[in-house]
C-alpha cells in the first residue's frame, strides 16, 4: 500500500484535538490551539501537528496555521477549504477586507472563476500561494478602511468584504487588480440598479483620487446612474490634469474634456459590456 493510500487513523490525543476543534468551530487552527487542547509544550505541539500534516489529518497553510482535512474527503491529504475564510485567517486578527476582484466575485459582479484572492489591509503582508491559490495583499491607509460589510461565505463563516460601492471605487483606483477597467465597468453595469449613486460619489470624494473621480463620473454618465446633481459633485472636483480611462492599457485614444480623460477604451466598448 502506497503512503498516500494509507487510511487515516487517529490516536487518543489526535482524536481529542480533532473533536475539540470541531466542537469549537475551528477547522482552521493555530499551534496555540494545539498546545491549549493537548497540553503539549510548543516544541512538542509543533512536532505533533507536523505528524498530523504528514498523515493527511491537517494541511499547513503557513507557519503555525493549519486547517483540518474533512474526513469525507477520504485519503485526500491536501485541502484548502474556502479561500476567503483562509484569507481572513492569514490576517491573524489584523484589520482587513476582501477587495477588488474577490469582492466582485462575492457580489456577483464577475463571471470568471478566480484563482487570486485580493485582501486590502493597512498591515504589511507578504503574498503567498497555497495549493494553487494566490493570496495578494493590497496595502491601504488605515483611514481608507471604510465601506465594508460582513458577508456569510459558509453556513458558519463570515468575512469582511467591501460593499458594492466601495468595490467599484477600489476597482476604479486599481483596475489592474480586477482584470482591467472594462471588467470594473461590466461589474458596475451588472449592479447598476442596486448601487446607490450618492454613496459612490461620497466614497470617491472621500478617497480623494482624481483618476477615480474622473472614471466614476464617466461610467455613471455612460450607464445613466445617478441624478445630475451627483455628477455635478464629481465635476466640481476635477482639475485640469488628464488621466487614462484604463491605466493598464497603452496611452492612446481621444481626449474627453468633460471628464478630463483620455479614452484608451472606446465608448462603444464601454457600452458593449452592458450587453455581455
Amino acid at each position: 500500500m502506497k503512503y498516500n493510500e494509507r487510511p487515516k487513523t487517529l490516536g487518543p490525543r489526535a482524536a481529542r484535538l480533532v473533536v475539540t476543534l470541531y466542537e469549537r468551530g475551528r477547522r482552521i487552527f493555530t499551534l496555540a490551539d494545539v498546545a491549549d487542547i493537548t497540553g503539549l509544550k510548543e516544541t512538542s505541539a509543533r512536532s505533533f501537528v507536523r505528524k498530523l500534516v504528514d498523515r493527511g489529518i491537517a494541511t499547513r497553510l503557513r507557519s503555525g496555521l493549519y486547517i483540518l482535512v474533512p474526513f469525507e474527503l477520504g485519503r485526500e491529504r491536501e485541502y484548502l477549504g474556502n479561500p476567503y475564510v483562509v484569507a481572513r485567517a492569514l490576517m491573524g486578527g489584523k484589520a482587513y477586507y476582501l477587495s477588488h476582484a474577490s469582492a466582485m466575485d462575492i457580489h456577483g459582479m464577475i463571471t470568471q472563476p478566480q484563482l487570486v484572492i485580493y485582501v486590502s489591509s493597512p498591515a504589511p503582508m507578504r503574498g503567498r500561494t497555497i495549493l494553487g491559490t494566490e493570496f495578494r495583499f493590497v496595502r491601504c491607509k488605515a483611514s481608507n478602511v471604510f465601506g465594508t460589510d460582513e458577508h456569510w461565505v459558509e453556513k458558519q463563516e463570515k468575512v469582511v468584504v467591501s460593499d458594492i460601492e466601495r468595490t467599484v471605487i477600489d476597482g476604479l483606483k486599481q483596475p489592474e487588480h480586477c482584470g482591467g477597467l472594462t471588467e470594473v465597468a461590466k461589474g458596475l453595469s451588472m449592479r447598476r440598479t442596486e448601487v446607490t449613486a450618492k454613496k459612490l460619489v461620497d466614497y470617491a470624494l472621500r478617497i480623494g483620487v482624481g483618476a477615480v473621480i474622473r472614471r466614476l463620473g464617466y461610467l455613471m454618465e455612460a450607464y445613466g446612474i445617478g441624478a445630475p446633481e451627483e455628477l455635478a459633485r464629481l465635476r466640481e472636483n476635477l482639475t485640469s490634469t488628464y488621466n487614462l480611462l484604463d491605466p493598464v492599457l497603452p496611452p492612446e485614444g481621444k481626449f474627453l474634456a468633460r471628464w478630463r480623460l483620455r479614452l484608451n477604451v472606446s465608448p462603444e466598448e464601454i457600452q458593449a459590456v452592458v450587453r455581455t
